[in-house]
């Protein structure tokens, strides 16, 4: 296990680090944003489209974070019901399913991707194609995850 295990600890830690920052920026260009609109009546045009790129980070960065984790929506209440072996092929059939939508994202979003490079984000003049970059690296993080957790369901078994 320690060929995923190692590799996917160091991506959890620089998930956690760049997801942190992006909210605790986002925070701060919130917090500027209000004070510049109310306060100085000065809205700045810029806050929206970083506010939109942080959020994206956020989100998808976060999901793959709770996919290591095993923290995913469930039906906790179902499974456990089943008897052990139900368990572990339950377990084993949502980790199959993340990483088919892991899949999928990465595909849809890196099609997306190419085809936006072009245009620009307005005011930021980056690539369009920047806010389908984020959930290609989230997507194959939570691939990586779902996998480590899948391959930890039947070393556990066997041991």
């Amino acid at each position: 296990m320690r060929f995923i295990k190692r590799p996917n600890d160091f991506l959890f830690h620089a998930l956690v680090i760049v997801a942190s920052v992006s909210l605790a920026v986002l925070s701060l260009l919130v917090i500027y944003s209000v004070v510049m609109r109310y306060v100085f009546d000065d809205a700045p045009d810029f806050v929206e489209p970083i506010a939109l790129l942080l959020v994206i980070v956020i989100a998808m960065f976060g999901a793959a974070l709770k996919v290591r984790e095993g923290g995913h929506i469930g039906l906790d209440s179902l499974v456990t019901k089943l008897p052990p072996k139900g368990q572990v092929m339950a377990a084993a059939f949502q980790h199959l399913c993340l990483i088919a939508l892991a899949v999928a994202i990465f595909f849809g979003c890196l099609q997306m991707a190419e085809t936006t490079m072009e245009d620009r984000i307005p005011i930021l003049g980056l690539p369009e194609g920047v806010r389908y970059c984020i959930p290609v690296v989230a997507s194959v993080c939570i691939a990586l995850f779902s996998l480590e957790n899948l391959l930890a369901l039947f070393v556990k078994k066997h041991n």
